[in-house]
């Protein structure tokens, strides 16, 4: 049982070893590992009286939240994050879909009234569990992150305890050695899977994790943790350096060691300004879909060096420890060096599958020479030297700040609206930078109803999905075929 020995043990030293040092660092507040580990046995104590394996959490930013997953996992359950700040609506059919009755919420006060909730603020010392952790097989699941789906409904992934595990050692691989002393960011939601890495591997190391509520501004909060607390190790998505880049004069971490970056494509440009501002730092660009676990493959930037990039972003790099890249045509033949196709991912960080979806599953997962391969929908070709290029989405599956979205989840939202008796098209923008956005076309006489529209999407969709702008168009053109031509809409809009 791999988890055990990567994760389980070292979570128990930490807990019962860091002592007064600190562990996490929310909203200027520092909490002990002493703290951790009395918040971690008493909500242990509450679980005890919970039968179901599955359990919601509502991702609050406090010391609670990350307690209770370090519980869920010591117990043998797994933790479906529900996301504070999103529609409730939203929160329940992820609640639905997994079949959860038991909710963890730190909040004062719980939205989730239909359910049973642990308030885990106000549980007494006297309900303290210590004991060992629960044995469980690899095969158990993790944690479920729901990301955008085709259908309107978010799409479950579940990853399980193995999958961690083979991405602990994965990153171990890299050689980055993180410990008791390193200040480390964790600036992602609960339900973004970069999180995971963000407060796990701190963790284990004894190190304090310093967080980032989900309702700051990202890279003014970022900058803020950089400048006050001297970071030594930080993952963040591209766009933050984007948006710092104004600011970079102040901006100077010589104690920073490790700058990680994932969750888009990484402009070169962008990452040498920065990395002016991290001088001692190694800088790294790191690669993965939430189906293989975090991340699996890894390019580190040399400062002296030339940088492998096309259309100036930079390489994805090589497959991490135990990951089996293939790049194949539209037929699923294995393409030649250099040559363009879609990235597949096989290996022990890969899921077992979406849940509860066998359509999905059958539409992504493939069997090649007795591998089981991920379809990434990401164009890539890889050189003489087994690094890997990435050119962008071959569908309509889009990253804004990190976060995938499908396209076709917002258009189904606005079609709602109009009772789906409208045509609605989405629409990704991109700057020069390649920053993207949404803009929505949608086929209707009424132009008065923007407002309106509005405010039924943001009852629905988080924020990072709703359109920057709306274009009402009285018919959209069609093309030979007679179907809605999305080029054209895109040139008019």
């Amino acid at each position: 049982m791999k988890f055990n020995e990567t994760v389980m043990k070292k979570l128990v030293h930490s807990l019962t070893e860091g002592e007064g040092a600190p562990a996490f660092c929310i909203e200027d507040e520092f909490y002990s590992y002493w703290e951790l580990a009395a918040c971690v046995a008493r909500i242990r104590g509450a679980l005890r009286r919970v039968d179901e394996k599955y359990i919601g959490l509502v991702a609050n930013d406090d010391l609670e939240t990350y307690a209770s997953i370090f519980a869920l996992w010591m117990e043998g359950k797994c933790y479906v994050p529900l996301h504070p700040l999103q529609p409730l609506g939203r929160c329940l059919d992820i609640v639905g879909q997994v079949g959860m009755k038991t909710i963890l919420d730190s909040s004062e006060e719980t939205r989730y009234e239909g359910c049973h909730v642990v308030m885990t603020r106000t549980l007494e010392d006297g309900d303290a569990l210590t004991d060992r952790p629960v044995e469980c097989a690899d095969s158990e699941t993790a944690y479920i992150l729901f990301t955008s789906g085709t259908t309107g409904r978010p799409k479950g992934v579940p990853i399980t305890r193995g999958n961690v595990a083979a991405f602990m050692e994965a990153f171990e691989a890299l050689g980055m050695e993180i410990g008791p002393d390193d200040r480390c960011l964790q600036m992602f939601d609960l339900t973004f899977d970069l999180s995971v890495q963000s407060y796990l591997i701190p963790v284990l190391a004894g190190a304090c994790t310093y967080t980032v509520a989900p309702n700051r501004i990202k890279y003014q909060a970022v900058f803020e943790l950089l400048d006050e607390y001297r970071l030594t190790f930080a993952m963040m998505v591209p766009s933050v350096i984007h948006y710092l880049r104004p600011y970079m004069d102040e901006i100077d971490v010589p104690e920073m060691r490790y700058s990680l970056f994932a969750g888009e494509g990484l402009p070169v440009d962008d990452t040498e300004c920065w990395s002016r501002s991290v001088p001692c730092a190694e800088v790294w660009n790191v690669y993965g879909p939430t189906e293989d676990t975090i991340y699996c493959t890894a390019y580190r930037y040399e400062r002296e060096e030339e940088c492998k990039a096309v259309n100036g972003i930079m390489s994805i790099g090589r497959p991490m420890k135990d990951v089996d890249t293939l790049i194949v045509d539209v037929d699923c033949k294995v393409v030649g060096t250099g040559e363009r196709g879609e990235l597949c991912l096989a290996g022990p960080q890969l899921t077992p599958g979406y849940w509860h979806d066998e359509e999905k599953n059958r539409q992504a997962f493939f069997l090649l020479d007795g591998k089981r391969y991920y379809r990434t929908g990401d164009i890539c070709s890889v050189d003489a030297d087994g690094d890997i290029a990435y050119y962008g989405r071959k569908d309509s599956q889009i990253k804004i700040q990190g976060f995938r979205i499908e396209l076709s989840e917002i258009e189904c939202v606005a079609r709602k609206f109009f009772h789906d008796e409208a045509a609605v098209v989405a629409l990704p923008v991109y700057d020069a930078r390649k920053n993207c956005s949404i803009s929505l076309a949608v086929e209707t006489r009424d132009h008065d109803c923007g407002d309106n529209l509005m405010k039924h999407m943001k009852a629905l969709l988080p924020t990072y999905m709703l359109p920057q702008t709306i274009h009402f168009l009285d018919r959209f053109p069609l093309n030979v075929n007679n179907k809605i031509d999305r080029k054209k809409i895109a040139q008019m809009v």
